[in-house]
């Protein structure tokens, strides 16, 4: 079974207002006092002019786009996306086959600050000529006065709907017509809004988006996240039915509610998850998962992680830093808090798919592997690099602590010597299919394919060790457990192609996203600066036909 998302919804709604270009009405409308007290998802922001614009303010995007858009018009315009459920629809396609759809019901609610009758132009016209083309075209319309205002109704010819009320200058738009009566009940006094929801806080002036998954919220998306993992996790069924049954449980009991908070700095756009946990799942990982302050540079020269990181090649699609104090330590926790919730015979299974977090490194034993991984004088720092696409081996290099043979025990392949050991003091071995070698330098180790570890070069020798690439001065140099660089390709191709009328000229252009995570008493932080932010990944799906 192969697995597709409809286009988001959120990028629905921002495609939806980024063609608005009206001029002010009625006094806004704060849209918090309209939208139902328990969405499973919220998002909002109080400016879309000023959130798009910082999409589209950067380098990558200009240099796809060569037009900068103008979001002048949607300066102050308020909008709120309330989830109100879930709908999966599997779709056959072969006998073996079948496409498997994750649809969310939805409301959003826009603030034009427009008069009426430019909200109902609008809806009409725009909305409806975006929605007849996202449906494939002959769409129907129905428009009927209701509820105070004029109702809208669009079929398309499968029989899916979508629906638009427009009520002085508020246009509420939803696939989910019950979404947008629980807003209307809650300007009738009849239901809470999520104005009285503590969780749901004031958004800082300088923000330009935030979000708030609820607990319930998590409970849905952990079954669409368990179902996802299964159904790409191979053809074994005995392993898509363990993923199936303990992945949604393992986040249903471990999380219990995300926010999201996006702004716009120096260097981009910054977006801040709170992954919030139970108390004592935090107390554990934040004692335990705990960066060591003294492997860290600090001007990016000559140390242990300047020799890991020196040689990498700048064009790799990621890399990724683990600076624990102890990596046994750090890997135990994490299972540790994982099994606390279950019984037995779910421990043991998930002892046993933990495992699988290795394989693609050549690990067979995750246990060995991390306890022989540096010293307390040269650090436990562990990098691991994907050098291209998706599905290409990835390469792990980590700080050599003279327990060669452990790691070579811990390997998935029996591992022989090639040819003595060199000058520079480089120490090779390899599989007998030659498909995992690991080489040994004087002061970290390498654990990849013979190409890529080539690629990394992480024995060169060379004094002072020197980084030259910028982002992996930043990755030496951060302070978290857990950071990581990433390079996008696609992202600045097709979020032009989203807002011009003509598809810019495929480039390869490139973003950089950078990415910590730090452990807290609240739970998980995760911290990432990019060109597009969140915002742009959203607006990105509109690029994708599903």
């Amino acid at each position: 079974m192969q697995n597709t998302f409809f286009p988001s919804f959120l990028s629905l709604a921002f495609c939806i207002l980024s063609a608005i270009n009206l001029s002010c009405g009625s006094k806004p409308t704060d849209l918090r006092a309209i939208i139902p007290a328990d969405p499973l998802v919220y998002l909002e922001t109080n400016d879309l002019g000023k959130a798009l614009t910082a999409v589209t303010d950067n380098d990558a995007f200009k240099a796809a786009a060569k037009t900068q858009p103008d979001f002048s018009a949607l300066a102050g315009m308020k909008l709120a996306v309330a989830v109100t459920g879930f709908e999966t629809k599997e779709q056959p396609v072969t006998e073996e086959n079948s496409i498997l759809n994750f649809k969310p019901r939805f409301v959003a609610v826009a603030e034009t600050n427009a008069w009426n009758y430019q909200a109902l132009s609008f809806t009409e016209n725009k909305l409806g000529e975006f929605i007849n083309g996202t449906y494939g075209g002959d769409v129907t319309l129905e428009t009927n006065d209701r509820n105070g205002g004029k109702y809208f109704t669009w079929t398309s010819q499968d029989g899916s709907k979508a629906y638009a009320l427009v009520r002085g200058s508020l246009i509420f738009f939803g696939n989910d017509e019950s979404a947008i009566e629980k807003c209307l009940a809650v300007i009738l006094g009849e239901a809470d809004s999520i104005a009285k929801n503590p969780k749901i806080t004031a958004l800082p002036p300088d923000s330009l988006a935030s979000g708030h998954v609820s607990t319930d919220g998590i409970a849905q998306i952990s079954n669409i996240v368990g179902l996802k993992f299964a159904n790409e996790a191979g053809e074994a069924p005995e392993v898509q039915s363990g993923i199936a049954s303990i992945l949604p449980q393992l986040l249903r009991n471990s999380i219990t509610e995300v926010s999201w908070l996006s702004t716009k700095n120096q260097l981009g756009i910054e977006d801040k998850l709170q992954i919030s946990i139970s108390p004592d799942m935090a107390s554990v990982l934040t004692e335990t998962i705990v960066a060591d302050q003294n492997t860290i540079p600090i001007d990016g020269r000559d140390s242990i992680i300047s020799n890991l990181l020196s040689e990498i090649p700048q064009n790799v699609m990621s890399v990724t830093r683990y600076n624990f104090k102890d990596p046994l330590i750090a890997w135990r926790s994490v299972l540790l808090v994982s099994q606390t919730k279950f019984d037995e015979p779910a421990r043991k299974i998930i002892a046993e798919f933990s495992n699988l977090f290795f394989e693609p490194y050549g690990i067979r034993d995750p246990e060995l592997f991390l306890s022989s991984v540096g010293d307390s004088r040269m650090g436990r720092n562990i990098v691991t690099v994907r050098l291209d696409h998706e599905g290409e081996e990835p390469v792990v290099i980590a700080t050599r602590g003279g327990k060669e043979h452990q790691i070579l025990k811990a390997m998935t392949s029996q591992l022989k010597p090639v040819g003595k050991i060199t000058e520079g003091g480089i120490n090779t071995w390899t599989s007998e299919d030659n498909e995992l070698q690991v080489v040994f330098a004087r002061a970290s180790f390498g654990v990849g394919t013979k190409e890529n570890l080539q690629a990394c070069l992480f024995w060169t020798v060379h004094t002072p060790y020197e980084i030259k690439s910028e982002s992996m001065v930043w990755l030496a140099k951060s302070n978290a457990p857990v950071a990581t660089v990433t390079q996008d390709r696609d992202s600045a191709h097709q979020i032009a192609t989203v807002f011009l009328e003509k598809a810019p000229e495929e480039t390869n252009i490139v973003s950089n996203y950078q990415t910590e995570i730090r452990f807290n008493q609240n739970g998980i932080e995760r911290r990432t600066v990019s060109d597009f932010g969140l915002i742009g990944s959203i607006i990105k799906q509109l690029g994708h036909k599903n």
